[in-house]
């Protein structure tokens, strides 16, 4: 990067972070620390939610999934609107009601002690893991910027963000938030307008979606119902809603996030707001990968986006192969090339019959160059076994570093930090919540000052930092970061969700019933997954109708059993 981009990358995030640890001063109490005194309105909760999900792992897998494998990935947001709706006619007015810290605190109430910890122990495990991953996502970006390994950024942006997040508590993570949507916004949108400024004068926006159409790049929406496909119409709408519904609902770090409303209005205006937003949001994110894809078209990629991993073969004993693949790789390019400005021409025309001529051509030529990669690969990691050979992660980022013009390199920069920031911040305020009240307060000290639970509350953020920071070290194992995060989450969030829904709605239900079906509902969802039986996005679905369909049962023989009843209790 230039001079200009590390002064715009460095001015934003000082003033982002000075500005949340300003508006933060005064937070005496856990009330204070956690929920930010109930005081927050609707914009900024809604804000603060999108932020909260929309980490640095949005912004820079999501453009490479595009460009791998096209807009199916928007699907998986179907069903968000229709879960905002259900959480502020159902979730929020019960969590405001009974004025609770943590969601999990109403699991007691509602069931019993040993119910409400092992949600949040799934909650913990969860959450843990995938704020390591959103950890890393970041560190990527500088460690391909300054050209070193990625454990030292990892440790470097791992403590900023928890040393700022353990001074200020929800609020510093609340008023960051609200301003980093606001670049966020402004930057995306730039980045969209540049991408198509950047095409051939006679290729505009339409013809660039037209041309990524017929490369099996705009495939939005799939009608079809396959329980092994990913993201269709019915996963994204039914998966997708019980995936959201839970995240939302039940997932402290989001819960956390509208607990702050000053009133039950506020919340339910700002999970609406998230509601309408979000979807656009993505498709717009997903559409500049598109559009990157259609720039490439014109313009040889990388071979490899990780510089740092092609690198290392450029170095290597195996030179002479690597300038073999290079020669092929440029061969397949120009060929393709060729084939773009003919459907260019033939899109004019509207000639559809040389239009689909052309496009199974380019069908043929990206299976060639999928071949060439992956003899790459194969030389990586005979090279180097540990070497990292998925770089979906680096595609968006390589366009913004080597295409845009200076000082929008350092503000998109920025805006994937501040994403990092922003949610990797809410997810660490969430952790130390649920620790400090569903396990410290409840089980080791009852009876504590507010001092007390306020200093336990910044050990607690300080301790799930460092051990989100070790988590971060190890992530680059698990390929593209979006859908590693997702599929994490629905490891847990389905069963998690059924124990509410229980808790909501099957009041004849006890707390023994629901105890074990959700431990046998997670058993069997860790097994559908382990043996790839479904999509990931069915197991939120899975989940939490197996844990409503145990519960019924269980409270059924526990009914006809008293004496196993009471063991139980």
């Amino acid at each position: 990067m230039s001079v200009i981009d590390w002064i715009v990358l460095g001015s934003t995030l000082i003033i982002i972070v000075g500005y949340g640890m300003l508006k933060s001063r005064g937070s005496k109490n856990i009330d204070g620390y956690l929920l930010g005194n109930k005081s927050l309105p609707w914009y900024h909760i809604g804000f603060s939610v999108m932020a909260t999900q929309a980490s640095a792992i949005t912004f820079l897998s999501a453009p490479g999934l595009a460009y791998s494998s096209g807009m199916s990935f928007a699907q998986f947001y179907f069903g968000l609107p229709l879960a905002m709706i259900i959480l502020s006619i159902t979730f929020v007015p019960i969590f405001h009601r009974m004025r609770v810290f943590t969601a999990y605190e109403y699991l007691e109430r509602r069931f019993d002690v040993k119910t409400r910890v092992f949600t949040a122990f799934l909650f913990l495990l969860q959450r843990g893991l995938s704020t390591g991953i959103t950890i890393y996502a970041p560190s990527v970006i500088l460690s391909s910027i300054l050209q070193i390994d990625a454990n030292y950024t990892t440790l470097l942006i791992g403590s900023v963000v928890v040393v700022y997040t353990v001074y200020g508590g929800t609020k510093a993570v609340s008023y960051t938030q609200l301003l980093q949507m606001g670049i966020i916004f402004v930057g995306l949108l730039t980045a969209g307008f540049m991408v198509v400024h950047l095409l051939p004068e006679d290729i505009g926006l339409v013809k660039a979606l037209h041309i990524a159409g017929k490369s099996g790049r705009a495939n939005a929406i799939d009608f079809s119902f396959d329980w092994n496909n990913q993201y269709t119409l019915w996963s994204g709408l039914i998966g997708g809603f019980f995936l959201q519904l839970s995240y939302f609902g039940t997932d402290q770090s989001q819960v956390g996030r509208y607990l702050t409303g000053s009133s039950i209005r506020d919340s339910r205006l700002g999970l609406l707001m998230n509601g309408l937003i979000k979807v656009p949001l993505q498709f717009l994110i997903l559409l500049i990968g598109i559009l990157v894809f259609a720039y490439y078209q014109y313009n040889q990629p990388p071979l490899f986006f990780n510089k740092l991993e092609l690198n290392k073969i450029e170095k290597s004993q195996f030179q002479d192969e690597l300038t073999d693949i290079k020669q092929n790789y440029s061969d397949i390019f120009a060929e393709k090339h060729l084939l773009i400005n003919q459907l260019s021409q033939a899109l004019d025309k509207d000639d559809e019959h040389t239009i689909n001529g052309i496009r199974q051509k380019l069908l043929e030529a990206n299976e060639e160059t999928a071949t060439i990669r992956k003899s790459l690969t194969d030389l990586m990691q005979k090279n180097d076994a540990k070497a990292d050979t998925n770089d979906n992660n680096y595609i968006f980022l390589n366009f913004v570093t080597e295409k845009l013009p200076k000082g929008l390199v350092g503000l998109l920069i920025a805006i994937i930090f501040l994403a990092s920031m922003g949610s990797t911040a809410s997810a660490l305020n969430s952790l130390a919540s649920t620790t400090v009240i569903d396990i410290y307060k409840r089980f080791i000290h009852k009876d504590g000052s507010d001092g007390r639970y306020l200093s336990i509350s910044r050990l607690m953020t300080f301790a799930w930092g460092i051990f989100c920071i070790i988590i971060a070290l190890y992530a680059s194992k698990l390929g593209n970061l979006l859908e590693a995060v997702n599929i994490l989450g629905s490891l847990f969030y389905g069963t998690i969700l059924g124990i509410f829904v229980v808790a909501f709605y099957m009041k004849k239900i006890n707390g023994s019933a629901t105890f074990i079906a959700a431990i046998i509902a997670e058993v069997i969802v860790i097994l559908c997954w382990k043996f790839d039986l479904m999509a990931f996005l069915w197991l939120n679905l899975v989940g939490c109708v197996l844990v409503m369909f145990f519960a019924f049962i269980i409270q059924q023989l526990l009914t006809l059993n008293p004496v196993a009843k009471s063991h139980m209790d």
